[in-house]
């Protein structure tokens, strides 16, 4: 279309040139009038600098007043005070860090694998973007020929011909070169994506338990999705569209001087002052891009935390509650996208002034040249095509650095994931030959939790387990009975003294083999989203090799193989999410398989019958009895017949092991706190 406009008669032509040379005198006269214009216009955008400057650090450079920023602050200061108070939160946040070159190079480090890919669409798109380049520089050519070949109409034809044949064959190879660009950049662009997401899954799942606790699941699932989506995306097709405008902005702005240096300096004249902008613009939308995310992230963990517990929910008739509760999270999104949108708005706005400001004054430059007769028609309009391409090339750069800003605030939430290494690492350390023989000590013990360091669960906590022997612990709620467990399978570490398994500190042993040889039973176990068997196997070292004959042996010791055969899809049944497909025994017999199959030396019980009917207490505790033969057990107890047949009770209160012994000694025990426990009926039969 620009073309076709641009493709005037020749008669209208001289019509306008005519007229120009007439008005030559008021030309010169207005030609300051027009320059008094172009430098208040170059003024303002300075002004808008300066407004930017002052919306991101609330102070004025130059200590000057601003009308516009005036007209803000007078919005500003009729907010609400819930609005008033946001600026304030808003305002204690630490500034944003710079961008750096380091940042840029890390950035750009993870386009390395797919090097061979980008390096070929760069290639297309340094061909297809000579052919853009080239169609003003053709324009010009073709319009010179239609007004200096007047009288020989044949010649001009002749030559019209030859240059479209040659235009033709070189818009064909330019289509071919947007096509391979568009596709490996595509393809690099998913490639980078997916591995940048198996990064950030890698690095999620190597943390320590305590890393989970102070982080929501929410927010880690938008790092992993959202974040590195935005990443992926501007190491693809933002770098793609960045460098395509880069290249015409010089390829444009060398052909200009070209053709007229004069000419080009006059409209290339606003383009430092938007550049300062431009600087400015990137810092503020990279600090809103954090915090955008950071909502986002907080967002995402309201409702995934509320989707996942929706029977609870519904069983208290929270809906409404919660949908407010999404809503006010979701809010702060909405506000920090207005904060980008009006930033995006005023920096968009502005380049598109200054391309408006570069047109007119090459319209004006231009004509008072061609009716000097300096330069021709067909040089004025390739010029200003030019000017054209270099404006939409201009605005696509600060999409391209407005994107890149927001890749680097989404980056360092990940790069915050990525960097971390973890507490308690998930290898590495000593393997002994031989299986444990199940010798477990607490020495000296002091524990917190990571997330509650202020709430002390252990002082000096003494325990010895023999070998083959079944110890049950009681106490009351909270006394940091199930603590025990996880210190052995060292989902924590200590703060001081140290857990022994065969005289070896746990500290020293591999994470992988010592957690192999331990079998673990929940109160509340947790079953994947998958088939009754892929749950199973899921404990065994190597599921592949485990047989079916030996599947269904460890499914009728843990009494599962019995409802499982009902079942019209047998071991393939999908239990649904968190198995809510399957009855509260169910689920507790699949998980006691689950142990099972990997034929632990150690089982640790967490009350895995305390939440069961009587029905399913019995073939739990069935399967339970068989599998803890020969093994050492360590189970925390509720049910009193769990209780009478521990080899040991260790009663635990406040922070310690008060008592120990059999059943008989310590319920004989005068004044004791087993027996303080059973006279309170804290157990049941």
């Amino acid at each position: 279309m620009i073309i076709y406009s641009l493709l005037i008669s020749k008669n209208s032509c001289l019509t306008v040139l005519n007229h120009a040379r007439h008005l030559n005198v008021k030309l010169g006269t207005k030609k300051c009038i027009l320059i008094r214009n172009f430098n208040s216009m170059s003024q303002k955008v300075n002004q808008s600098k300066t407004y930017i400057s002052v919306n991101v650090n609330g102070t004025d450079k130059n200590g000057q007043s601003n009308k516009f920023l005036g007209l803000f602050r007078r919005q500003a200061s009729n907010k609400s005070k819930s609005e008033k108070s946001k600026v304030e939160v808003e305002a204690k946040t630490p500034k944003e860090p710079r961008f750096n070159k380091s940042d840029f190079k890390r950035l750009l480090a993870l386009a390395k694998p797919e090097k061979c890919r980008i390096i070929s669409a760069i290639c297309f798109l340094l061909v297809s973007s000579t052919v853009t380049m080239a169609v003003p520089f053709s324009l010009g050519k073709v319009l010179d020929i239609i007004y200096t070949n007047t009288e020989d109409f044949e010649e001009a034809k002749s030559k019209l011909n030859k240059v479209c044949g040659i235009l033709l064959c070189v818009f064909v190879l330019g289509g071919i070169c947007n096509f391979g660009r568009v596709y490996f950049m595509s393809i690099a662009g998913y490639r980078m994506t997916q591995a940048l997401r198996t990064k950030v899954f890698d690095s999620i799942v190597k943390q320590e338990q305590g890393w989970f606790d102070k982080r929501p699941t929410g927010e880690l699932i938008n790092r992993l999705s959202a974040d590195t989506q935005v990443v992926g995306q501007a190491l693809s097709q933002n770098i793609s569209d960045g460098l395509r405008s880069t290249v015409m902005v010089f390829a444009g702005t060398g052909m200009m001087f070209y053709m007229s240096p004069k000419l080009a300096l006059v409209g290339l004249a606003i383009v430092p002052p938007v550049a300062g902008v431009a600087v400015i613009y990137g810092r503020y939308v990279r600090g809103i891009s954090r915090r955008l995310q950071d909502s986002l992230a907080d967002a995402t963990k309201v409702a995934e935390e509320k989707i996942s517990n929706m029977r609870t929910v519904k069983a208290f008739a929270q809906e409404p509650r919660e949908m407010d509760r999404y809503r006010h999270s979701i809010k702060e999104v909405l506000n920090l996208g207005y904060l980008e949108s009006r930033a995006r708005a005023i920096f968009y706005g502005m380049t598109g002034f200054s391309g408006h400001v570069i047109i007119i004054s090459v319209l004006y430059y231009g004509g008072v040249m061609v009716s000097s007769k300096e330069i021709s028609v067909g040089h004025l309009s390739s010029f200003l095509l030019y000017a054209a391409y270099i404006g939409v090339s201009v605005g696509g750069l600060s999409s391209f650095y407005s994107e890149l800003n927001r890749s680097l605030g989404a980056a360092q939430r990940i790069w915050e994931i990525v960097d971390r290494s973890p507490a308690i690492p998930i290898k590495g350390g000593f393997t002994p030959i031989t299986d444990p023989e199940g010798h477990i000590e607490y020495k000296g013990v002091k524990f917190c939790y990571p997330s509650r360091q202020d709430v002390e669960i252990f002082t000096d906590l003494e325990l010895n387990i023999a070998p083959g022997k079944m110890v049950a612990v009681v106490g009351p709620s909270g006394s940091g009975k199930s603590t025990l467990a996880a210190l052995l399978l060292r989902l924590y570490d200590p703060q001081d003294g140290s857990v022994y398994l065969d005289g070896h500190n746990v500290r020293d042993l591999d994470p992988g083999w010592l957690r192999k040889h331990i079998g673990t039973v929940s109160q509340e176990p947790v079953l994947f989203s998958s088939s009754i068997r892929e749950n199973i196997l899921y404990g065994a070292e190597n599921p592949d090799q485990i047989t079916e004959e030996e599947l269904i042996r460890v499914a009728k010791e843990a009494n599962v193989y019995e409802f499982v055969k009902q079942l019209p899809d047998g071991f393939d049944t999908v239990v649904g999410e968190r198995g809510v497909m399957l009855s509260g025994g169910q689920k507790q017999r699949v998980a006691i398989a689950r142990a099972l199959i990997k034929n632990p030396r150690i089982l640790l019980l967490d009350e895995a019958t305390s939440a069961l009917d009587a029905q399913s207490e019995r073939l739990v505790q069935e399967a339970l009895e068989r599998i803890m033969q020969g093994r050492t057990v360590l189970t925390i107890a509720h049910r009193l017949s769990t209780i009478q047949n521990a080899d040991t009770i260790a009663v635990l209160q406040d922070g310690q092991i008060i008592e120990q012994g059999n059943y008989q000694q310590l319920l004989n025990k005068e004044n004791g706190a087993f027996r303080e426990l059973m006279k309170h009926q804290t157990f049941q039969s």
